[in-house]
């Protein structure tokens, strides 16, 4: 399947707004797909980890995907999460998403019962990418979530023999060597987007051109500075900009990680995503206060 294009640049793993009953405000993705726009990101991937999906039903996704396509305008690619412990949920948000127009699927390997083989991985994801045959589909590769760690060069080898619509992996694993093999694999025939924020300079040196991230979503400026460098062989250049990256990792895993903290940065920006669904615990006025005061401290987000 090679007549779909390619991700290239930075695709932002969104989040869901809520209100203060937890509600989705679908409202604010008008916003929020603006602010992408103007930001040079190039695709968002939608209902992802970082968009709470296992929080939300499934007319919720829907429906969200659905904004996110209208208020894309064409301007972004959409790729949608569609990933779920469910096979047939999964079947049904894949050719939800190839209706309504998404540009790919992702799916996330089931994390309550785990396939033991890559043949049963394949097995799992064969009829999910089979309801969106129109579609490129994304393996989301996150073990540290999922607890299912198998070979993901394997997974794309064989899996592209029974899904032909297979076109890459999401790669969220710290594993550069394995990450290597799989964009050397068979020629360079798969897409391998970055999915570490605070290593995007590792994985652009070992070959990828694509990265799917939370943080991209409101540091957008230091990735792009970031492939900016790198396209230009200034690697010390791009060192510098990938710390500051580090740094704000650092700062959001002190307020419960990148989605929690990170959700809390989008409210301080004026993308009004709204608290966390639980069990996430609520973001408080005094975290706020300090949040506001630590990345003032790094010189990013001063508001």
């Amino acid at each position: 399947m090679n007549n779909y294009k390619k991700l290239k640049g930075l695709i932002a793993a969104t989040f869901t707004p809520v209100d203060t009953n937890s509600d989705i405000n679908y409202s604010v993705i008008r916003k929020y797909a603006q602010h992408i726009k103007d930001s040079g990101i190039s695709g968002v991937f939608v209902c992802g980890t970082t968009g709470e999906f296992t929080s939300l039903t499934t007319v919720e996704r829907k429906l969200i995907l659905e904004e996110w396509i209208k208020r894309g305008e064409g301007d972004f690619q959409i790729i949608a999460h569609v990933g779920s412990n469910n096979q047939r949920e999964a079947m049904e948000l894949a050719r939800h998403a190839a209706v309504k127009g998404a540009d790919g699927i992702g799916c996330i390997a089931p994390s309550f019962f785990k396939p033991e083989k890559v043949k049963d991985l394949i097995d799992f994801f064969t009829p999910i990418a089979f309801s969106a045959p129109q579609l490129p589909f994304y393996y989301y590769n996150m073990p540290s979530m999922t607890g299912v760690n198998l070979s993901v060069a394997q997974f794309l080898h064989e899996g592209k023999k029974t899904i032909p619509n297979l076109a890459g992996v999401k790669f969220t694993h710290n594993n550069l060597m394995e990450m290597g093999d799989c964009i050397q694999l068979d020629n360079g025939a798969f897409e391998v987007l970055h999915g570490f924020d605070e290593t995007l300079i590792c994985g652009l040196a070992l070959g990828a051109v694509a990265g799917v991230g939370s943080t991209y979503n409101y540091i957008p400026h230091v990735y792009l500075n970031i492939l900016k460098s790198m396209e230009s062989n200034d690697v010390e250049t791009a060192r510098a900009f990938q710390m500051q990256s580090v740094e704000m990792v650092k700062i959001i895993i002190q307020y419960g990680g990148g989605v929690r903290g990170g959700k809390a940065i989008m409210n301080l920006i004026g993308i009004e995503c709204g608290p966390c669904r639980p069990p996430f615990a609520t973001f408080e006025r005094e975290e706020y206060d300090a949040l506001r005061e630590n990345l003032q401290g790094i010189g990013l987000l001063v508001k």
